[in-house]
């Protein structure tokens, strides 16, 4: 066995043995109390661990499966690739969990749920019983949709960089790497996606890398939407005044494959191009053991859920949050709406273990703050409400707003909000 297969084992279990389970064993020998086991230490799950250790006074137990050593936060990671910020900037352990609310973390994989026995299965080779699960996968991506980089080691060359983790740091090398007077290719897909102005803040973040190490270089947008899907006069603003003759955008360019022998983009209406970098951002769907268990019922790729409890529509005792749901009407794919996911589903959770009735008015508010520099920022806000008769959340007219010009003052309150929702995910 290898070294690093030997410590994630072993990790798991001194975790399994804390809960009193062994390998094949269904049950908690001498536990008291509801059991909850969340999987996925994102936005949502970690959020969703917390409070319902919180809000049930400590009294049920909560399992999080989460196979990453630490939270790497995807708001702020754009920052990294700009250059403004470090990895250690937008890394957090999960120590307080487990120190402060008494989680059970173990870091493993989950490779099966079986909601009859109520039980999950993990890689490496235990099971976890729960009373209620809550899974929090993410997004995965529909490489098949992509046969280029499904070619071996297309995809250690063009990056996604849409997930935080060795690949943001892999693409800011590439971008060092990469000659004055290159071209950086950014292909966007269909919306919906997991947070929809992070290209566009991206293209942002390299433009100004550019303008200030690179300046004869260019950054190429090529969005298979018809136009820009977020804060689209705010980020055209920015890109005619701050990086003019620096960033070019074309919307309708749908890709449908990626030749990374030659750094080439193919499209299904529109020329190759050709790039020094490429980073493409593939389409999406819910994370792997969403679409796994059966519970990606909207066209195979997102999973339904009863909006006031999370729970989802493909199986009993198990919910589902943040970017593997489908969603509301003009609900964003956001690390802030994961957060609101993770409490409501909390709330409900442990409503419903302790024989009371969840709430029946959830409201879930947002705030996506998008980087236009190292500094000045725009912000687009919204509430949503359940409506009772259509069964899902709406926006509460005249709510949110979207910034009236991006500033120095938008960056403090970015990064206040930031450290903010960490403290509220992990403290």
């Amino acid at each position: 066995m290898k070294r690093r297969q030997f410590i994630q084992t072993a990790s798991t279990a001194s975790a399994l043995g804390a809960l009193g389970l062994t390998s094949g064993c269904a049950s908690i020998g001498g536990a008291n109390g509801p059991k909850v086991v969340v999987v996925g230490g994102g936005y949502g799950g970690a959020t969703a661990a917390k409070y319902v250790r919180m809000w049930s006074d400590y009294g049920i137990q909560v399992t999080l499966i989460e196979p990453n050593a630490s939270f790497i936060s995807c708001p702020i990671s754009n920052l990294v690739i700009g250059g403004s910020k470090t990895m250690a900037d937008i890394t957090t352990s999960y120590d307080n969990l487990v120190k402060r609310h008494g989680v059970n973390l173990i870091k493993d994989y989950v490779t099966q749920v079986d909601p009859d026995k109520r039980v999950v299965k993990l890689a490496s080779g235990g099971e976890v019983p729960y009373d209620r699960l809550i899974l929090s996968p993410g997004v995965d991506f529909m490489m098949e949709n992509l046969p280029g980089l499904q070619k071996p080691g297309a995809q250690d060359k063009v990056l996604h960089a849409w997930k935080a983790g060795a690949q943001t740091v892999a693409l800011r090398k590439q971008l060092e790497a990469m000659p004055d007077g290159g071209v950086y290719a950014l292909a966007i897909p269909l919306a919906p996606y997991r947070c929809p102005p992070g290209p566009y803040e991206r293209a942002c973040q390299v433009a100004e890398y550019f303008s200030k190490a690179k300046p004869k270089s260019k950054v190429l947008i090529l969005d298979a939407n018809d136009d820009v899907t977020s804060k689209g006069p705010l980020f055209k603003k920015a890109w005619a005044e701050r990086y003019k003759g620096i960033v070019e955008y074309r919307g309708k360019h749908g890709l449908s494959d990626v030749d990374a022998a030659t750094n080439t983009l193919k499209f299904e209406f529109n020329s190759d191009v050709k790039a020094n970098v490429l980073n493409v951002i593939p389409p999406m769907r819910a994370g792997d053991i969403a679409v796994k268990s059966g519970l990606a019922t909207a066209n195979k790729r997102w999973c339904e859920v009863d909006f006031l409890t999370f729970e989802s529509k493909a199986a009993k005792n198990v919910h589902v949050l943040g970017d593997s749901i489908q969603i509301a009407p003009a609900m964003p794919k956001s690390g802030h709406m994961a957060n609101q996911h993770g409490k409501t589903c909390a709330a409900a959770v442990v409503a419903l273990l302790t024989g009371k009735e969840p709430n029946k008015l959830p409201i879930y508010n947002n705030t996506c703050y998008s980087f236009v520099s190292s500094e000045d920022v725009v912000h687009v806000a919204s509430v949503h409400a359940y409506d009772a008769d259509k069964k899902t959340m709406l926006t509460v007219p005249g709510s949110g707003g979207v910034s009236a010009a991006a500033n120095e003052l938008e960056g403090r309150y970015a990064m206040a909000w930031a450290r903010n929702i960490w403290a509220d995910t992990l403290a």
